[in-house]
């Protein structure tokens, strides 16, 4: 640990919950920046309205590394968001680079948005049987904010894709 606290979590606790925190810290900053790539690289007819849509999503991951690293720092950790950390650390898969089309774009910020929110939800139940029921309700909270996002972002892939129903 870095710092010192009066919080009343065990130093190992404290240390274990803060490698948690770190890996979805490393995930988040990850999400917001293909969320930037898509946001900056869509192109096709919903061009307008899906380069909104990312600006948003970013917006919201935003705000989820913020309270990520924050979390970490009233432990006592310090919050690695350098890029070299980032990159070494992040369980989401690598942006399609190719990725130009709106569909394309979709697919992947779902595919990383659910990775995310799978952490979050594995991470929930660590943090719980740790004792730190602080950070388990942050995770909880981040876990039902991704799941609104990913639920945004499939509506639109669905409309992307021509909106066919599963029979």
């Amino acid at each position: 640990m870095t710092y010192t606290t009066r919080i009343d979590l065990p130093p190992m606790v404290r240390q274990q919950i803060v490698k948690l925190l770190q890996q979805r810290l490393n995930d988040a900053i990850d999400l917001e920046a293909q969320l930037k790539h898509a946001h900056w690289n869509v192109k096709g007819p919903q061009f307008f309205q899906l380069h909104q849509l990312f600006d948003a999503l970013h917006d919201d991951i935003e705000g989820a590394v913020d309270l990520i690293a924050e979390r970490i720092t009233a432990l006592g950790g310090m919050a690695d968001g350098r890029l070299s950390s980032v990159v070494k650390g992040t369980s989401l898969a690598s942006y399609p680079l190719g990725a130009r089309g709106g569909a394309a774009h979709l697919d992947a910020i779902a595919s990383a948005l659910s990775r995310f929110g799978v952490g979050m939800r594995q991470d929930t139940e660590v943090a719980s049987h740790l004792g730190d029921t602080g950070t388990s309700d942050l995770f909880t909270q981040l876990s039902r904010e991704t799941d609104k996002l990913l639920w945004l972002t499939e509506a639109t892939l669905d409309e992307a894709d021509g909106g066919e129903v599963d029979a």
